[in-house]
């Protein structure tokens, strides 16, 4: 039985350093992924981590489920150390990722969830037990004896998610589990997760998505990483309160005439992100006080925009993660491998 007093995850000074090789005959570069994080899961948390590509999120996923050595500092796992006692972490974890082939094409997929539960050690009946009742609960038992590679890839990544969760892991981690699936399918998934950490008190999951309104769904507290730090770490609703003071605006506009204009220069915008859309684009804005709306529709006006629609909102974890990190989840550099 899990020990609830031992926090599910710790680090402790977190550092990973890559080595990253250069033209011929220049030194290797150093790239720093982490810098001494500091975090605490609490036993029966949803955890969720956000942050951009190259942020330090597959790192830190990396070390936690002892798939890579930290350069320096410490993490524990269910109380045991990553570096030191690996063996007794990888008994308790389970891990999932989107977009990932999992298993043996030319197995049946009750087949690979088989041979995956005898990985862990589960019994025969307890395995088979499990298989079943998981197929039903995603829509797949007249699929079981599918070949996994007649699946579509939105039926592969439920295999996934099931072999995740199919050897109820102590802890378990979910690498962007909804990446590429549909509504319907990412709805099902997100409803399972929901289900099964409520039903199995002291079970934590740490979840990554590219999902804003996932991990606002889900998460009972968010860490924002970028470039290798944590930002902040609090619940959804007490991030989106820090920014109850400032004013945060939508805009819609029509195409611009030249380049797109900078408006952060303008006094009293905190953050300004653009997202095009089919020849338009949406304005997100982050403004100290609403005022500082009227300079910024007149520097877009002056470069040839029409403001097709203007809408004051409440906050959202997305815009608490553009205050942050200055930029959108998509745009900085993969991690490297």
């Amino acid at each position: 039985m899990e020990n609830r007093s031992v926090p599910a995850v710790r680090t402790e000074r977190l550092t990973r350093v890559y080595r990253v090789a250069r033209k011929r005959g220049q030194p290797p570069q150093e790239r720093v992924a982490l810098h001494e994080v500091d975090l605490e899961i609490h036993p029966g948390e949803l955890f969720g981590l956000l942050g951009p590509n190259g942020a330090g999120k597959t790192t830190l996923i990396k070390i936690l489920t002892t798939l890579l050595l930290p350069t320096s500092g410490r993490a524990w796992v269910a109380g045991y150390d990553v570096v030191t006692q690996p063996e007794a972490i990888r008994r308790r974890i389970n891990m999932v990722a989107g977009g990932e082939s999992c298993g043996y094409g030319l197995l049946t997929v009750r087949e690979n969830l088989w041979m995956f539960s005898q990985f862990y050690g589960l019994d025969n009946r307890t395995a088979r037990r499990r298989i079943e009742e998981l197929l039903e609960r995603f829509g797949l038992r007249d699929r079981g004896d599918s070949k996994m590679s007649d699946l579509s890839t939105g039926l592969r990544q439920k295999v996934n998610i099931i072999r995740g969760f199919l050897t109820d892991p102590e802890i378990l981690f979910l690498d962007e589990p909804t990446l590429g699936l549909d509504v319907n399918a990412a709805r099902q998934i997100r409803s399972f997760i929901r289900e099964w950490i409520r039903e199995r008190p002291g079970r934590t999951i740490l979840l990554t998505t590219h999902y804003m309104l996932e991990a606002d769904e889900l998460c009972d507290r968010v860490a924002i990483i970028d470039r290798g730090r944590i930002l902040a770490c609090d619940s959804p609703g007490n991030l989106k309160r820090r920014l109850q003071r400032d004013a945060v605006f939508s805009l819609e506009i029509d195409s611009l005439v030249g380049p797109i204009p900078s408006l952060r220069g303008i006094p009293g915008v905190r953050q300004a992100y653009y997202r095009p859309r089919d020849g338009r684009a949406e304005v997100d804005l982050i403004l100290e006080e609403e005022g500082v709306i009227g300079p910024v529709i007149s520097a877009l006006t002056a470069h040839g925009a029409h403001i097709l629609s203007l809408r004051k909102r409440e906050p959202t974890l997305e815009d608490v993660f553009v205050s942050l990190v200055g930029r959108g989840l998509s745009e900085a550099e993969e991690e490297p491998e």
